[in-house]
């Protein structure tokens, strides 16, 4: 049985091959930890699925793309989520480690060979994701654990940051802050981002956390109720 999904890595599949696509479909649902967000049959596609999912934590992602290869693509992606490089022509890896990607998968992919990279991938994460973040508000540096923000809402040129015991104002766009968030949290609104472990139920349009209100966006609401099984 799969992990809950508050503690998996969401997925992307970059592929214009449906062949391709289906073997790491098949391969995603028989591993724990993985919950595959949206498929992409070209780059254009995967960077409105980038937008649309702010929690995606893993690109599959094929090097020999149509119109745009995979390699440009993920050159031009700002804060990039980890990525597996897929392709057919082994040449390719180097160009796929050049930009430091977690691992490649040379097609057809084998599973026990998938299992290694998603290892990679694993290890990588408990290295550089920290556990808190600083912020900086009126030039007091306030060391936050990510695990005790309940929720982040978009103020302008900065953001509020939301915990059990302060609410925080620091200078941030809001979709840089999220992008460096955990996957625990959740996108569930233009302006709000909301940590799943503090959500206590749903009513409606409105997820409450902590005691809060957060109002579920039209755009965003498909997505909040697949990550929540609602």
């Amino acid at each position: 049985m799969k992990i809950s999904k508050i503690n998996t890595l969401n997925c992307l599949i970059v592929d214009d091959e449906i062949a391709s696509q289906s073997v790491l479909k098949h391969f995603i649902a028989e591993t724990e930890g993985l919950d595959l967000v949206a498929t992409s049959n070209h780059t254009a596609q995967a960077f409105e699925a980038l937008q649309k999912y702010a929690t995606i934590d893993l690109l599959f992602l094929d090097i020999n793309m149509p119109q745009e290869s995979g390699l440009d693509f993920y050159k031009r992606l700002v804060n990039p989520p980890q990525v597996i490089f897929t392709t057919a022509y082994p040449q390719h890896a180097v160009a796929g480690f050049e930009v430091n990607a977690s691992d490649y998968l040379l097609k057809p992919i084998a599973y026990d060979r998938f299992l290694t990279a998603i290892e990679k991938v694993t290890n990588r994460l408990r290295t550089t994701n920290p556990e808190y973040i600083m912020l900086n508000e009126n030039k007091i540096l306030y060391k936050v654990s990510y695990a005790s923000i309940t929720h982040i809402i978009a103020f302008g040129d900065y953001v509020k940051v939301f915990t059990k015991d302060r609410t925080i104002i620091t200078h941030s766009t809001f979709s840089n802050f999220i992008s460096e968030l955990p996957s625990y949290f959740l996108r569930v609104h233009k302006s709000f981002s909301v940590n799943l472990n503090s959500m206590s139920h749903l009513v409606g349009n409105q997820i409450i956390v902590d005691g809060h209100s957060i109002p579920i966006g039209q755009t965003y609401k498909s997505a909040v109720m697949e990550r929540l099984n609602a």
